[in-house]
Order: C-alpha cells, then structure tokens, then sequence
C-alpha cells in the first residue's frame, strides 16, 4: 500500500471517482444479484439471459478464467472461481448460460450501516476504505468477512454486452472483521489497481459483508449510505 494514496488521498476524498462512475443507489437491504460467466463463453456475456436487465438492487458479474486464450480473458479475474467456491458452485462449462446466484432482500434495518469510500486515482490505483461503525459488531455472524472492489459499469450495447453489467475488476478480501471492539468503529485501507482493459471513468468502488457461508449481508458502493 503506498502512503501517497492511502494517507492524504483518502484524507481528501473530495477527488472521488468521476461523476460518470457514481451510482444509482439500490435501497438499503436490497437484493443482490451476481452472474459468474467462463472466460470461455464469449456468446454467453452476448445474450440477455434471465436476471439481466431487469435484475433488482445489486449486480456483480464475474468473469471467471478458463486459460490466457478464452475470448473474455483480458477481463478474467481469478478471485472469480473462488467466489464460486464459496457459493458452492461448479465452474461455468463453454456454451452453457452462466451460474446465477440471487441472495434476496434483506428485511429493513437489519443490515449493517456499510460505507465505502475512495481517494483519487493515483498511478493505476485508487485507495478504497471500509469503514463499520462499533454498533454492526452485533449484527455480523461469526467469521464474517469484509471486502473491497473496483467495478466497472459497463453500459448496454457497449463492448459486446446487450444489457449493462457490473464488472469485478480487482478484488481485496477477505478482511478480518473481528477486531471491531465494542464502541469502537473498523476500518480497511486498500489499494487497488484496475487492469489495463478496463476503462477508468466506468470503475465505482464498492464493498460487502459476507458470512462465512457465502452470504452477503451488505453492500455500499462510493456516494451511497
């Protein structure tokens, strides 16, 4: 982690992602959508399968590898296939749709108040951090974990995709959430590189609280509570 973005660059956070990369923010609690596809099925990012452009609240799409000559390598990523392993999935086979995995809405006020914050962009990276007030240490099952990513926002009818995805670009995690001691708040500082093939004005950071089952408890993203 270099000190010039994750000591004054988050001081800042004035200079947050652009405004083209700024959400649309789900409601609190919201369902959360995510949609695995092998880096072998270029056909399958192409079509407009069932939960696409109607899917409600959060969206993560993983593209997951399948070998440096698989037609969606350059945006594979390989915390992907262990994201299907910790929902308990087997790897998108070439030719088949992809592996969905809809985790439904969460009942108001049950979820942790999450936040999400990035410095500016500096040198191929930007500094995210977590932050959890002392009062979410009640709510969070055992071995409970926190994540940070860069998303892309990819819009339908651009780079191949006819309905808009959310694109896992680089991933930080698992953070341990255990040290949240009563009355005191946790944070995670990270840096986190975007891949050459991604477009920077498109990236959101985001962040999720995951149980130890797969589970996501919560999710914010830059600009949202």
């Amino acid at each position: 982690m270099h000190p010039l973005i994750l000591g004054a660059g988050l001081c800042a956070l004035a200079a947050a992602l652009p405004a083209a990369a700024k959400p649309a923010c789900p409601a609190a609690g919201a369902a959360t959508l995510e949609r695995l596809f092998g880096a072998d099925c270029p056909d399958c990012w192409a079509q407009a399968q069932a939960g696409g452009s109607a899917a409600p609240g959060w969206v993560f799409d993983w593209i997951v590898p399948a070998g440096p000559d698989a037609a969606l390598a350059a945006g594979a990523l390989p915390e992907s296939a262990e994201r299907l392993q910790r929902l308990g999935l087997g790897a998108p086979s070439a030719g088949a749709t992809p592996q969905l995995a809809l985790q439904p809405a969460h009942r108001a006020g049950s979820t942790p108040a999450l936040r999400v914050q990035s410095g500016p962009a500096w040198n191929g990276y930007f500094g995210l951090e977590l932050r959890l007030p002392a009062s979410a240490r009640s709510r969070l099952p055992a071995g409970s974990t926190g994540w940070l990513a860069l998303v892309e926002r990819v819009p339908a009818g651009s780079d191949g995709t006819p309905v808009a995805r959310d694109l896992v670009r680089s991933v930080a995690g698992p953070l341990a959430l255990d040290g949240l001691r009563a009355g005191q708040p946790l944070s995670h500082l990270r840096a986190l590189r975007w891949p050459a093939s991604a477009e920077p004005t498109r990236l959101q950071a985001r962040a999720w609280i995951e149980a130890p089952d797969g589970t996501i408890l919560a999710v914010a993203a830059d600009q949202c509570r």
